[in-house]
Parts: structure tokens; sequence; C-alpha cells
């Protein structure tokens, strides 16, 4: 696969200006929130539990809006659904439909003829590597194959910018490591923007261009650093001193910002 260099990429940006988002009873979730995704970026926010993680996902999503402050996409508040896509901590697939047909689901949704979702649906199925469980339903595949599928769903409508809140967190470590690689090559392919909320240093520091740490409630940014790595990453680089020293960065900031 070809490395991608920054110009080449594509995807929308995000701005996050002075957010804050207040709940009923008074709970502070985020406050005086500054984030900058440009387009092509992959972005890694982590942070203890609680501090808004997901809450800034789905400010950005257009599934909650802050209470002060701004959000905005490539310059519009209200971007085209099509050109977004999230993806849950759990696959959330229909027990009902195989996997063809869950991948299929938005375009269907969009009224595309089912020739062309079909197509596009086995293309994107092909990609992750599921093309042997093509018409398996979810009670048959494992926890890492249903992830793959909730991936390739959000893929097929092609959007330029995808969001992940935290979903290979159930998995087994090998698991999580080889969807983390198979979303790293999926991402220089598509030249999407992804904003992906994790945990895990060192998941975010192979997967990202740029990681975020935000401190416990109120979630604000205490450090926004690059991730100085080669484009392309293979699961050996995780052994590397270069690796560990800037997984280092990010576990320092954690503990500032009570994780």
């Amino acid at each position: 696969m070809q490395q991608v260099s920054v110009l080449e990429r594509s995807g929308l940006s995000v701005s996050v200006k002075g957010a804050e988002r207040v709940f009923a009873g008074g709970v502070t979730a985020l406050q005086a929130l500054d984030v900058e995704v440009g387009a092509g970026e992959f972005v890694a926010v982590l942070g203890p539990s609680g501090c808004g993680k997901s809450t800034l996902l789905r400010l950005v999503a257009g599934l909650d809006f802050p209470t002060r402050g701004n959000v905005s996409i490539s310059g519009s508040a209200k971007p085209q659904a099509a050109e977004l896509a999230y993806v849950f901590q759990d696959a959330h697939l229909l027990p009902w439909r195989n996997v063809l047909r869950n991948v299929a689901l938005p375009l269907e949704l969009r009224g595309v003829a089912r020739k062309l979702r079909n197509e596009k649906a086995i293309e994107i199925i092909e990609q992750v590597g599921l093309t042997d469980a093509i018409d398996r339903y979810p009670a048959q595949l494992s926890g890492g194959m249903r992830m793959r599928v909730s991936l390739a769903r959000a893929l097929v409508t092609q959007p330029k910018l995808l969001l992940l809140d935290e979903p290979f967190a159930a998995l087994d470590e090998i698991t999580r490591q080889r969807l983390d690689e198979q979303l790293r090559h999926l991402w220089i392919d598509r030249q999407m923007t992804v904003i992906f909320v994790t945990h895990s240093t060192a998941e975010a520091v192979f997967l990202a261009d740029r990681a975020i740490v935000m401190s416990k409630r109120p979630g604000r940014v205490i450090l926004d650093q690059p991730i100085e790595l080669p484009i392309q990453r293979r699961g050996d680089l995780r052994a590397t001193a270069e690796f560990a020293a800037q997984m280092h960065g990010l576990y320092q900031a954690l503990e500032r910002g009570g994780a």
C-alpha cells in the first residue's frame, strides 16, 4: 500500500471551540473545550472514565449539542449524513440479517438498488477480511468478527469522517491489535478523517497522527501530542523504543489528568 502524505489526504475537518456541555442536575461533562482536527487526520482521544470523550463524539456527530460554544464540520454545523459514520463499542448488528445484509443496510436505507448495494457491501467485506463469513449471522461470529462487520457497515457509505467510541475495548489483546492494524490500513487507503476514543495509550500511539488527552470531568484538553512514527505501521513497531517514547508522554498526561 502506498504511503499517503498529509497533503494528499481528504476528509472533513472538525472544529470545536469553547464547547461546554452541562447535563440535567448541573453535571458539566465538558468545559471550554477547544479541538481542531484537520481533513484526513487520525486523532485519538484519551482520558479517564467520565471525562466527556463520548460526549465529544456525540457533539461532533450531531447527536447532541453544546450548552455553550460551537462545533462545526468543514465550516458547516450540519454535514451531510452520508459523509459521517459512527462505530460504537458494541457492534449493534441485526441478528436476523447475515453479514452481507448487515453491511448493506445503510445503502438499503438510502434507496440504493439491491445489485449495487450488494456489490459495494461485498467489496468492503473483502477489505475487512470477512469474505468467508459473508452468509453467517451475528450469533455465528466471534467478537472480533462482529466488530469487523460493524466497521464494514460504517465504511460502506465511504464516509469522509469516521467516529469510533472504544470499538475494540471488549476484545482480547491479539484480536484488538489485529483490528488496529486493519483500521490503520483502511484509513491510509480511504484517506478519511478519523476520531478514535480509547483508554489504551498503546492503541492511541499505534493508530493516530495525534493524541489528545483530556482531564477528569469536566473534560478539557491537557495534552495535544503529535505521534511521530512512520505512516506505515506493523505490529512489531509496538516493541520499539520509539513507540515507548511516544507512549510515555501520554501516560504522564493521563496521570496529571486524573486517570
